[in-house]
């Protein structure tokens, strides 16, 4: 017999390393072909946010057996921490289990405890979810807890009832292409699903159940449909000549323990040059210059926790720096100045991901920017903490992606200022929406001027396909450029022009008057050029703005109004 409290810490710290272990191959679960899946990574840090509490209170461990408020402490730790729509889910699900376990962690833990827990997490996640969605993770959930009602009925114990639950998960897992047509097209499960089949995996092994050793290792179902490979094919870069170095500056704040820094330092050594890591007693402050962005901050989640990761792209600072000198010799404003703190009645709050989309919205007027974007979502805890720092008593949030949507959602509700949240899908929608902002109105006359201006662009992105993939209009190959849509894919081409090309043609209406090109990385001046030119052809009453955003696996975003 174990106690609720002992169960639940063991419980959360034995799924934070499956997560750990496999959030790669949940990441490759995605319905697109694209470079920057994060459902795993995003479940791997919300969850994370929970066992630090536990860690750093000595639960985890099992020096404390912890107390009611060390679980109500770790569950809200989850909310704070949570990343993308996974992670607002999952957050539901570690705050009633922290509710429901750790309201009494004296008890012995029993599948009655677990029922009620999974049935209050099923009715959370779903509530927490705007239009909740079968043959996701919602359906998983909801279905593991009816087994476990089924299970408490005739009274079987919780060690017992383990390993059917888990078997529940996985057959309700294996079912969710037949209730989402995307994931059927994709060949895929649902990755939310998979990252919850984790976790009652890792309550067989804490509840002791029969043939799960605690540490072992098992061979899941959804393994077998994990692509191969989620490696970016590599394109050819836009930076300056060779002989300036590695091309991108990565930067964070490093919470460790003193005894991985050595080991740490040496596995920077062998990915670039420039590295710096100062520090003590825990925190460390890295920085290095490198061609290899991924495993420099893998390096860093192996050693201990990454804070305020930043990465630039070295080469196209050298092309920005010139610029802002030419634009401010010549009167400009310094684009890089920091936000105007003058008191407003509603400022605005935006997600943004590169440094050339930030100085674009910090010229539109927004008064805090929250770095993040596609493959590293923003917390609930950042956007909060911008919503908060602003000089207004209203703000307006603009997430400019659908999986930072919920995300903002949650900060939005726990601020006392009056909050909207306006669910642009991407950048351009957001500068869209900022046209017929005023700071100087209230939320309200705000909200719905500038929720009709978003919606008057049509927008796409261009990125490459890291897998092959059917879609409507053909068939994709790894190494493809796709122009994705809001119906799915509308362009499959050889190169990041001809798919932008494309896009545009597919997204262009006799009613269309601007169409705004924002480069990104792998983006080129030869290639933007053939699209400007093509437009110039095809459609030469229609003006054209071509943006410098920086952006990382998108070369061009494309809005048409």
């Amino acid at each position: 017999m174990v106690q609720r409290g002992r169960l639940l810490a063991g419980l959360l710290v034995r799924y934070a390393e499956l997560l750990e272990e496999y959030r790669e191959r949940i990441n490759r679960l995605n319905v697109y072909p694209v470079p920057d899946g994060d459902t795993g990574t995003n479940m791997f840090f919300t969850l994370r946010s929970a066992t630090e509490v536990l860690e750093s209170r000595g639960i985890a461990s099992g020096e404390s057996r912890g107390t009611t408020a060390d679980f109500m402490d770790a569950g809200k730790a989850a909310l704070l921490g949570a990343r993308g729509n996974s992670g607002v889910i999952l957050s539901q699900v570690i705050g009633s289990l922290c509710k429901v376990f750790g309201e009494d962690p004296e008890e012995v833990a029993d599948l009655g405890t677990l029922v009620a827990a999974l049935t209050r997490a099923d009715d959370r996640a779903r509530a927490a979810v705007l239009n909740p969605v079968e043959g996701t993770i919602l359906t998983v959930i909801t279905e593991v807890a009816g087994r476990a009602r089924e299970l408490l009925d005739v009274g079987v114990e919780l060690a017992a009832a383990a390993p059917s639950l888990l078997e529940a998960a996985e057959a309700s897992l294996s079912r969710t292409p037949e209730l989402l047509e995307q994931l059927r097209k994709a060949g895929v499960v649902d990755s939310g699903g998979a990252g919850f089949v984790l976790m009652v995996a890792a309550l067989c092994e804490v509840a002791g159940a029969d043939g799960f050793e605690e540490g072992g290792r098992r061979e899941f179902a959804f393994e077998a449909v994990v692509p191969e490979s989620t490696s970016r094919v590599e394109t050819v870069s836009a930076g300056p000549e060779d002989g300036l170095g590695p091309r991108f500056e990565v930067m964070f704040l490093l919470e460790s323990d003193d005894t991985m820094v050595a080991g740490f330092r040496e596995v920077w050594a062998g990915l670039g040059d420039s590295i710096v890591v100062v520090g003590q007693d825990g925190t460390y402050n890295c920085h290095i210059h490198t061609d290899d962005i991924g495993a420099s901050i893998e390096a860093g989640i192996e050693a201990g926790r990454p804070l305020r990761i930043r990465v630039t792209d070295l080469y196209d600072q050298v092309a920005e720096e010139n610029w802002v000198v030419e634009a401010r010799g010549a009167g400009a404003p310094d684009p890089y100045a920091p936000a105007n703190n003058e008191p407003v009645e509603t400022a605005v709050v935006v997600i943004a991901n590169g440094e050339g989309i930030a100085r674009i919205f910090r010229s539109l007027g927004v008064h805090r920017i929250v770095m993040g974007g596609q493959s590293m979502n923003p917390s609930t805890e950042e956007i909060l903490a911008a919503i908060e720092d602003v000089p207004a008593p209203g703000v307006i949030v603009l997430p400019n992606n659908t999986n930072v949507t919920p995300v903002a959602q949650v900060a939005a509700s726990l601020s006392a200022k009056e909050v909207a949240v306006i669910p642009t899908s991407g950048v351009v929608e957001g500068m869209s929406a900022l046209i017929d902002y005023d700071p100087m109105n209230d939320v309200s006359s705000n909200l719905s001027v500038m929720r009709a201006s978003a919606k008057r662009v049509a927008v796409a992105e261009v990125t490459q396909a890291v897998r092959d993939y059917r879609s409507e209009i053909g068939e994709v190959a790894a190494g493809d450029f796709i122009g994705l849509g809001a119906t799915g894919v509308v362009a499959i081409a050889k190169s990041a022009a001809q798919a932008a090309i494309i896009s545009i043609g597919a997204l262009v209406s006799d009613d269309s008057e601007i169409i705004t090109l924002i480069e990104g990385e792998g983006a080129t001046p030869a290639s933007s050029r053939e699209v400007t030119e093509w437009l110039a052809v095809h459609h030469p009453g229609m003006e054209v703005e071509v943006l410098h955003g920086a952006q990382p696996l998108y070369p061009y975003l494309i809005g048409i109004e």
